[in-house]
């Protein structure tokens, strides 16, 4: 068997990376794809390898033949590389094709070497590797029926993104016997060269191949194997995650994307906090049937959205303000700040990060496990001199909570002392205390220096929509905070939201009491492990203490290396290396993470 493999392109869309060099030049975790590529050929003792270049072509030449591969190789010239496509450079190789049992790879696929041995073990003789359909994916996708055998391939431009169900992505790696490219493929080449012409892909042969009754391409479908293409920056990006062999840089990698794992189809999400139950499906089909207009049309500004806010939490326009998350609202709520602010921590550091250290008064809770109640916070802050006072309720990652009775022993004591009150709320729906919220227009009343921040994002289960709000009584504060961002902050996506979240409240109700069951049932689980201590909590996290000596460093590149599961470290945030915290998640996703730290060998 051989190998032959398609490098003749120019990467444009790498830009400045392929700019001196071809695509399969670039490096993916410090290593060359076309190192990694060959040096996987190398190992399967083939005949030869027959490489089609084109794109400084000469530097790629030189570049191989330093590499000391023992398997011969041959090249093949496409000269006319920046006038053609893929079909005209596999048509440069056909007499290679008709002589032998050949592997066909285009040259910008980084995999792991079980792909090629996936490939190879088959016995059956003309394969197609194929892995589950994802959003993210673009290019050439197949179909197959009961047996495995190919029925259709679709190309990129004809793919259809409402009929997704039963699609498979090609990972651009093939096997053809002889006698297929004899019978079959070089024939069909030729004539589909004649009539359609060089500038063209080679899938559309077998696409038409495929279409005969008798045609044998069969799809051979990955599972869980690690491959990526690579046709961007982007795409580079997350290659360099995916296939990073150093697992404390894996991680690193890994938490300083801030999201978007949704790109990692293996990698399973406890660091991010999203409620698991909701939004209902329903709201989402009616989000989806209006998705034309809305991604066209322009949102509303700050006062209609302001409008739809207070309407979803029943508070007056003039009291509340949206913004692109809590976030945007921190940052404008934060920079208004005069004076020191009393801050408890460890806590949410979106805060913290905005205001200079030196007006920052700090309550270490000296209390087992970080917890504290009310009292505990009055007594520090008596005689301390600070004009406002932060507090996150529950408390993140601690998952501390002070009740509603607490809460409004703490706004009369702040109303006394004429101390600002910041109290974010985001995590509070998932309390088992009802109707705790702050956002209720008689108690923003009672005080006009109490400030509501809360993430729709985290307790409705949305944080693609970037939504959050502030609320007060305080009309002059909000006035600011809306001149402060953009008047068209937020998206229609998120405005239609608000705009119909009313009619699903007691879905969101719902949705709330299944996920205290959940928790409840998690968190006696978590505590029949022997070597973790869980911190009681009221929100839709965990954070847990390590018994066993093993760091929370350790444990996570444990999980990420060994489960592709993500937990938040807490080591920077406490300044010791013996605490996790976990998001809560639904049951089948608990019970993954149950599985997984079960089976640790400590």
């Amino acid at each position: 068997m051989q190998a032959i493999i398609l490098a003749a392109g120019m990467g444009k869309r790498l830009k400045e990376l392929t700019k001196d060099n071809t695509k399969c030049m670039v490096e993916v975790d410090g290593v060359r794809i076309i190192d990694r590529m060959l040096s996987q050929l190398e190992t399967k003792k083939l005949s030869k390898i027959i490489i089609v270049t084109g794109y400084k072509k000469e530097q790629l030449k030189e570049h191989i033949n330093s590499l000391q591969i023992s398997t011969p190789i041959v090249y093949i010239d496409n000269d006319d590389y920046n006038k053609t496509n893929n079909i005209y450079s596999l048509s440069l190789a056909k007499e290679y094709l008709l002589a032998e049992d050949s592997l066909l790879l285009e040259s910008d696929i980084v995999f792991e070497d079980k792909v090629l041995d996936a490939l190879l073990d088959d016995e059956r003789e003309t394969l197609t590797l194929v892995d589950k359909y994802e959003p993210w994916m673009d290019g050439t996708c197949v179909r197959l029926d009961d047996n495995g055998r190919i029925v259709d391939f679709i190309s990129g431009r004809n793919f259809d993104f409402n009929n997704t169900v039963g699609c498979y992505k090609t990972v651009n790696i093939y096997k053809f016997s002889c006698e297929f490219s004899q019978k079959r493929y070089v024939p069909f080449l030729e004539a589909y060269l004649t009539a359609m012409g060089l500038n063209e892909y080679y899938e559309q042969v077998l696409r038409v191949i495929a279409s005969l009754d008798d045609a044998e391409i069969w799809g051979k479908c990955l599972s869980g194997e690690k491959w990526y293409e690579i046709d961007n920056i982007q795409d580079l990006d997350i290659a360099n995650s995916i296939f990073c062999k150093d697992a404390q840089s894996k991680l690193k990698r890994m938490k300083n994307r801030y999201g978007g794992y949704w790109r990692f189809t293996d990698v399973q999400d406890y660091c991010y906090l999203v409620n698991p139950y909701y939004p209902p499906k329903k709201m989402l089909d009616e989000m989806r049937a209006s998705f034309d207009m809305l991604v066209t049309e322009y949102p509303s500004g700050m006062a209609v959205n302001s409008m739809l806010a207070g309407k979803m939490f029943g508070i007056p326009s003039q009291y509340i303000a949206v913004g692109n998350g809590a976030s945007e609202l921190i940052k404008a709520l934060t920079g208004s700040l005069i004076g020191k602010v009393g801050v408890i921590k460890p806590t949410f550091d979106e805060y913290v990060n905005r205001i200079d250290e030196s007006n920052i008064e700090v309550y270490n809770p000296d209390k087992e496990d970080y917890q504290y109640t009310c009292e505990d916070i009055v007594n520090f802050f008596a005689n301390k001199d600070v004009s406002s006072i932060l507090l996150i309720n529950p408390d993140n990652p601690s998952g501390n909570y002070l009740c509603y009775n607490d809460l409004k022993k703490m706004i009369a004591w702040a109303k006394g002392k004429s101390v600002s009150l910041i109290i974010d709320e985001s995590f509070s729906d998932f309390a088992n205390e009802p109707d705790n919220s702050l956002l209720n227009t008689e108690v923003l009343n009672q005080y006009d220096k109490l400030y509501v921040v809360k993430s729709i994002s985290k307790s409705y289960g949305v944080p693609g929509l970037r939504l959050g709000v502030i609320a007060s009584s305080d009309s002059d504060m909000i006035s600011n905070i809306k001149k402060d961002v953009s008047i068209w902050n937020i998206n229609s996506l998120a405005e239609f939201y608000m705009q119909i979240c009313e009619k699903y409240e007691k879905d969101y109700d719902l949705a709330m009491e299944e996920f205290r069951r959940e928790r409840q049932r998690f968190a006696e689980e978590l505590s029949m492990i022997s070597w973790l201590h869980v911190i009681p909590t009221q929100a839709n996290f965990c954070m847990l203490r390590l018994l066993n000596g093993m760091t929370a460093k350790e444990l996570s590149q444990k999980l990420l290396t060994q489960f592709n599961i993500l937990i938040k470290d807490l080591s920077e945030k406490l300044e010791r290396d013996d605490y996790v915290r976990i998001a809560i998640k639904d049951t089948e996703s608990n019970n993954k993470l149950l599985n997984a730290l079960n089976s640790i060998n400590i």
